[in-house]
Formats: structure tokens, C-alpha cells, sequence
């Protein structure tokens, strides 16, 4: 009797788990555009350079060679402590 909750729960715990591991981001389209060198630590949408997979795998904040969707014209526009966000990759 106890063991059908706990394969439950196991299930659960599992499904959690295999959603945490990182997925690439879907383009959202043309309104948006990829800004390399905005994104912190982890949060970026993808290409986080060799040593990484893809979302959410930069090492650190403003990694110039990931990038993050911004809403279209705006990346150039975009201030951080390393400089202005880039439509291509700049060196980290």
C-alpha cells in the first residue's frame, strides 16, 4: 500500500528533474533579435561557447559569446558594465 505513493512520488521527482536539464529557446520571431553579452550568469537563451550546451549554461554575467532574445532594435542599445550589448559574439 505504501509503495504505489512513493512510485508516485518518485514519478514526480523524476519529471522535475529531466525538465530542469537546459533546452534550447524557441525563436519567438522577428519582433525579437539575439544580443550577445547581455545576459547574467545562467540565464542565457543559448550559445555559451565551447565548455557549454545551450540555455542557461553561460558562466558569467555578460559572457560576450552567449546571447539572450531582446525585443528587435534595442540590443545596441542595451548598457552594461562591459559595454553595450552586441548583434554578434564578442570575445568574453
Amino acid at each position: 500500500m505504501i509503495t504505489r505513493p512513493l512510485a508516485i512520488t518518485a514519478l514526480a521527482l523524476g519529471a522535475l528533474a529531466a525538465s530542469a536539464v537546459a533546452q534550447p529557446v524557441a525563436d519567438p520571431g522577428p519582433k525579437f533579435e539575439k544580443c550577445y553579452g547581455v545576459s547574467m550568469a545562467g540565464k542565457n537563451d543559448c550559445a555559451a561557447g565551447p565548455g557549454t550546451s545551450c540555455a542557461g549554461t553561460s558562466k558569467m554575467d555578460y559572457q560576450g559569446n552567449s546571447w539572450k532574445y531582446v525585443p528587435a532594435g534595442t540590443c545596441t542599445s542595451i548598457n552594461t558594465p562591459k559595454g553595450m550589448g552586441s548583434l554578434t559574439p564578442m570575445k568574453t
